[in-house]
């Protein structure tokens, strides 16, 4: 009997694309045969947190779409879990370490755990993220100096 193929599912605003955005397509990719990516639509972002993100979602999908650990780009319209396990099909789903234990978690990584998706979550990588860029590119214009 063939081994079925191995299908991962991530998601992530991606805006101000740094090495962390890299670093979790790289792995991700490394655990599975086809890593699919889902990348947060405009209204989806601006429903909980309350912002837009600076770089628009056809242009953010074309960066994460160039980058060679991602097999498929899709648009993330919700951010739930199962729901999107019965769209696509993923069995197995990467997700960062800043979101374990977080209720939007609990219950769907039970759900998805006796469909028989494994749930992976990577370690967040502190020292980058876009809403550190934002700000710092916020200061940097607030003192006249862009």
């Amino acid at each position: 009997m063939k081994n079925r193929a191995t299908i991962g599912y991530t998601t992530g605003v991606f805006d101000m694309f740094h090495v962390g955005h890299l670093r979790i397509l790289k792995t991700a990719r490394e655990q599975c045969d086809f890593l699919i990516v889902g990348v947060s639509s405009d209204e989806l972002v601006n429903s909980y947190k309350n912002k837009t993100p600076v770089i628009p979602l056809e242009d953010r999908m074309e960066i994460v779409r160039s980058v060679r650990y991602t097999d498929k780009v899709i648009v993330q319209e919700h951010r739930d879990k199962v729901k999107a396990h019965d769209e696509i099909g993923f069995n197995i789903m990467f997700v960062g370490d800043d979101w374990k234990g977080k209720a939007v978690f609990i219950e769907a990584e039970k759900q998805l755990n006796s469909r028989g998706v494994k749930v992976v979550y990577f370690p967040y990588t502190k020292h980058v993220s876009s809403t550190h860029l934002t700000s710092v590119l916020q200061q940097i214009e607030e003192n006249g100096r862009l």
